[in-house]
């Protein structure tokens, strides 16, 4: 479902929470699968790169 509507080039749902990121990660987005299992993404031209899937403390570590 996600891939298909990002493909598609519609937004993603309201509940996916789906944001930019910035810092390390800027030029990518993050959605939320479920409460605390994340997908970071980015876009280029007509692709869609999934980089990253985990919990939030898995992924974004200090």
């Amino acid at each position: 479902m996600i891939a298909a509507t990002l493909l598609a080039g519609e937004p993603l749902n309201e509940i996916y929470r789906d944001h930019k990121l910035i810092g390390n990660y800027v030029g990518r987005r993050e959605c939320h699968i479920e409460s605390d299992w994340l997908l970071v993404y980015k876009t280029e031209e007509a692709q869609i790169i999934f980089e990253r899937m985990g919990a939030h403390a898995d992924l974004f570590k200090s």
